[in-house]
Order: structure tokens, then sequence, then C-alpha cells
């Protein structure tokens, strides 16, 4: 693995891991990389400084990194039998979550696949999942909220829904 400092053409800083140089072209090349403070996909190596161990400290003996996110392709919407289920984390909580740059990005960008690619029904998500479940409707992807228990009620019935935290958008 290979760690960058990358800033975008708004010139906002952050960080990624690669698996080598070669991968971080070719993410770059075709747009996977995003900055998660502008959203802008212009994105290219910054300077920076090399990791030296200090006095008395071995190169063997730092902290080893041996996974980390890396930019994914956009996915085709879930199907309607995997629809997700919006957690909107409190300001608290998101405070305390102090996600790395790479994941807040995978995160936002998730936020706006689903957003263009599945329906919002807001807090009838359990009710609606159930009916595309049971062929009530219409089979589609569709998002909301629902309570702990209402998920728990629903994978009980073998109808599958995925919880995602919902992050603040990247353009505000």
């Amino acid at each position: 693995m290979i760690h960058y400092q990358l800033r975008c053409s708004d010139d906002h800083a952050f960080d990624g891991w690669f698996r080598d140089s070669a991968a971080f072209d070719e993410q770059a090349k075709r747009g996977l990389l995003e900055c998660p403070s502008c959203g802008d996909v212009k994105v290219r190596r910054a300077l920076m400084a090399p990791a030296v161990p200090r006095k008395g400290r071995s190169a063997a003996k730092t902290r080893e990194i041996t996974s980390a996110p890396q930019a994914a392709e956009p996915s085709a919407p879930a199907p309607a039998s995997l629809a997700p289920a919006m957690v909107e984390p409190s300001p608290a909580n998101l405070a305390a979550m102090r996600l790395p740059d790479e994941v807040r990005a995978v995160l936002q960008r998730m936020r706006a696949e689903v957003e263009k690619h599945c329906e919002y029904v807001g807090d009838r998500f359990a009710e609606e999942a159930r009916r595309i479940h049971n062929g009530e409707t219409e089979a589609r992807a569709i998002y909301g909220e629902t309570s702990p228990e209402q998920a728990e009620a629903l994978a009980e019935d073998g109808i599958e829904v995925a919880r995602i935290p919902w992050l603040p958008r990247a353009d505000g």
C-alpha cells in the first residue's frame, strides 16, 4: 500500500491509500477520486515528506497499515430487495465519528448515487419495502427512514435492507 497526500483543483488537501502508484494513476484518469470537501474529481498528488523512522526505531517497528479503502466504481442501483434505509447521524455523532477523508468521500458518493437512482419514501420505508416484497406494488429501489425495530422486523421476514450512514452532501 502507498499513501499519498492529494489536492483537488480548488486546492483542498486530503490523503489516500492505493495499492501502488499505477492504481492512483488509473483511478485519477477514470475520475474515480473525489475531493471530500467539494466533490471535485480533478485530483493530483501533492508534495509529501518521506516517512523516516525516529532515531532508535527501525522501520520494522513502525506501525503498518495493511488495508485501506480505495475509491470504487459507482455501482448500479440496489435491487428492490436490498433497499437502503438511511441513518442520519446526529451532529454529536458526526463529530465523534472523525471519519477519514476517503471514507467520508465514499459515503457522500454513495448518498449521491442512492438519491439519483432510488425513490425517497420517507418514514413509510418499512411499509413500502414490505409492499414491494409482497408484490403489492411495483418493484423498485427505495430509501427512507426506519427504526431499528422496524429494520429488524423486515430482516426477520426475509426482506433485505441496508443501513448506511447518511452524511451531509459534499456540496453543502
